[in-house]
């Protein structure tokens, strides 16, 4: 049978390693859907035509390099171990590479690659591994019932965690699909993991997974099963919750009341609260095949980190089925910038400025409405011409241009007359912004949201502390 480009393409997406192909000068020509997965890539636009010093995935770049060469001059290599550094973190991965020929000439080189990082970290004893299911804990499931007797534990499990593998999460499910068999798909994006990494160090970060995939496994246990689709992402496989109605109250439960999410981790050198993100979607009801269901809690999961993280989104067709991905990203924040100067200079004064403006700060913040503080020490909204509270002591919690927080601890001990207002209005997270023109304070713009712990990204601190620095050109 002759191969067909559909085919090819089939194959080379459905498989677990990262595989990619260069031209004799080392350029990405192309990658598979894992390599895109692995790195965290939408498409392979980013990197068509670079070399992997061009991308910087190596902190010594220079053995890779010759290791490239040898292959385009004829020669194969196979399972060579080596490093790669992924979303700033460094990774242990083994690869095997072959020059690709067109006739007799060299054209190019294919090749592939697996993370092996919670191997290594196993092997020598770095890492903490745990194990959460044994061979019991599966039987309950079909799928695990027909292939435990030939399969060992080890491949099965995350060899880090102790759930799910990536692999057998998705052949689970797949299972799953093939027998019609409803259930609830979900995807947990830890926030901010790279931050507690970078912190408090690797183990820190082997902790937090640790002590959130052993929570969602007992969370969910009795009901369906945990697993590690990789680095800091999580999967929930739920056979029970698939009716809109439960899935309401297990999201709720598992972010108000389990020991899963929000919840404090203990290292040697500090500590951390965790949080996630999560999106979801049920089989057959939203979707009938893998990869449309996968591209729904994929999609969930995108519009809860452009949510402010720390959230759960549920799909719905009739508010989810128009949403396109590609139109929510951020154009870039030089752009965004651009956009609300030309929105606010033909504009007199300054709450007309910001009413010109919010359709696009509500959707760059995610906010329903922005609050002020002037000369009057009154907080008053954009957007509702009654809304007024007393702010008289906002500037003992503004120390510096900028403050967030996901609670409003800070503001209760530093300013109780404005935590009043803001606890008096529903409100229960706030980012701060002084305006400034030299030394001189004129006031303060304020997003205040009814919705706890959430997480305000740097995108969003540099917006409103730009929109100040605008506004601030108001004051004489």
């Amino acid at each position: 049978m002759k191969m067909s480009v559909e085919l090819f393409d089939s194959i080379i997406n459905t498989s677990q390693d990262c595989v990619f192909w260069k031209d004799k000068d080392r350029r990405f020509l192309g990658v598979n859907q894992a390599f895109l997965d692995f790195y965290g890539f939408k498409t392979a636009d980013v990197l068509i035509g670079k070399t992997d010093e061009d991308m910087g995935w190596h902190s010594d770049p220079e053995p890779y390099k010759q290791d490239e060469l040898c292959v385009l001059a004829g020669r194969s290599t196979y399972k060579v171990q080596g490093k790669c550094i992924i979303r700033g973190e460094e990774r242990d991965i083994i690869a095997s590479k072959r020059p690709l020929y067109d006739g007799e000439n060299i054209v190019g080189l294919v090749g592939s690659f697996v993370d092996i990082t919670d191997v290594v970290r196993r092997k020598n004893n770095l890492d903490g591994s745990q194990i959460i299911y044994d061979i019991n804990n599966l039987r309950r499931f079909d799928y695990f019932d027909k292939i435990i007797d030939e399969i060992s534990l080890d491949e099965i499990l995350d060899p880090l965690t102790g759930i799910l593998s990536r692999a057998y999460s998705i052949k689970f499910v797949t299972s799953l699909i093939a027998n019609n068999t409803p259930f609830t798909f979900t995807i947990i994006d830890l926030d901010n993991f790279k931050f507690i990494n970078d912190k408090f160090g690797h183990s820190a970060g082997d902790k937090v997974l640790n002590a959130v995939s052993k929570g969602l496994a007992e969370y969910i246990d009795g009901a369906g099963l945990a697993g590690r689709f990789g680095g800091d992402e999580l999967l929930l496989i739920d056979l029970n919750n698939t009716k809109q109605e439960n899935k309401e109250i297990f999201f709720k439960n598992l972010f108000d009341d389990s020991k899963a999410l929000r919840i404090n981790v203990d290292f040697e050198n500090g500590s951390s609260f965790v949080t996630g993100t999560v999106g979801c979607a049920t089989f057959p009801d939203d979707a009938d095949n893998f990869t449309d269901l996968f591209g729904l809690i994929d999609k969930m999961l995108y519009l809860g980190k452009n949510r402010g993280r720390n959230c759960y989104t549920i799909y719905e067709k009739e508010e989810h089925d128009d949403i396109e991905i590609n139109k929510l990203a951020k154009n870039g924040i030089f752009t965004d910038m651009h956009d609300l100067r030309l929105g606010m200079e033909n504009v007199n004064g300054f709450r007309n400025k910001l009413k010109e403006v919010m359709p696009m700060l509500k959707n760059m913040l995610q906010i329903e409405d922005l609050y002020y503080v002037l000369k009057d020490n009154d907080m008053k909204s954009v957007l509702e011409d009654d809304f007024s509270g007393d702010a008289k002591d906002i500037s003992k919690i503004m120390t510096d241009d900028m403050f967030s927080e996901s609670t409003l601890e800070s503001v209760k001990k530093s300013s109780p007359m404005f935590y009043n207002t803001l606890m008096n209005n529903g409100f229960e997270s706030v980012m701060i912004s002084r305006i400034r023109k030299g030394s001189d304070i004129h006031g303060y713009l304020i997003c205040a949201v009814k919705r706890s712990l959430r997480i305000w990204q740097e995108y969003e601190c540099a917006i409103l502390y730009f929109l100040s620095e605008l506004l601030a050109n108001e004051f004489n």
